[in-house]
């Protein structure tokens, strides 16, 4: 497997949409693959795609809880309201506010290309909506409500010491 360059934000295959995946070949699972192994060297909760410069519609999320793999997937139903603090990979440094729902259901593929459905609450479902946020081009400073960064790193560091 190989780590892949992390796109930042200005890059133009942030702001695209992204286009349906229809070969679950090798191919399919090596990028999957990667993008396992660049999320894990990130640190990162999740990643899209097109933050590694592929316009597909697949995303890769862990929680905590284990590696998720979504294509295709699409919000099915989502419920409740919260603001919360979000960051990205393609942003770094940066943190603000952003609204999202507090479950949402999600239909999408597995690697094999068989149909799976997940239920996410709390912070998975925010993991879920910012990173399917990326396959419509859409970053979350895009919605973003205000800008914590100096806030949260000064309670941050605060904490550290």
């Amino acid at each position: 497997m190989a780590l892949r360059k992390i796109a930042l934000e200005g890059e133009t295959c942030l702001s695209k949409v992204c286009r349906p995946v229809t070969d679950f070949n090798s191919r399919l699972h090596t990028l999957l693959d990667d993008l396992a192994d660049t999320l894990a060297d990130s640190g990162g909760v999740g990643l899209a795609a097109p933050q590694v410069g592929i316009l597909r519609r697949m995303v890769v999320i862990d929680v905590g809880d284990g590696l998720i793999e979504l294509i295709n997937p699409e919000i099915i139903e989502s419920e409740g309201e919260e603001i919360g603090v979000e960051g990205c990979l393609s942003v770094p440094g940066r943190r603000g506010t952003v609204k999202r729902p507090t479950k949402v259901v999600v239909r999408a593929l597995d690697k094999k290309g068989r149909e799976i459905e997940l239920t996410a609450e709390g912070f998975l479902a925010r993991a879920v909506c910012h990173e399917l946020d990326h396959l419509d081009g859409t970053v979350y400073v895009d919605k973003m409500i205000e800008d914590v960064t100096d806030q949260y790193n000064q309670e941050y560091h605060q904490e550290e010491n």
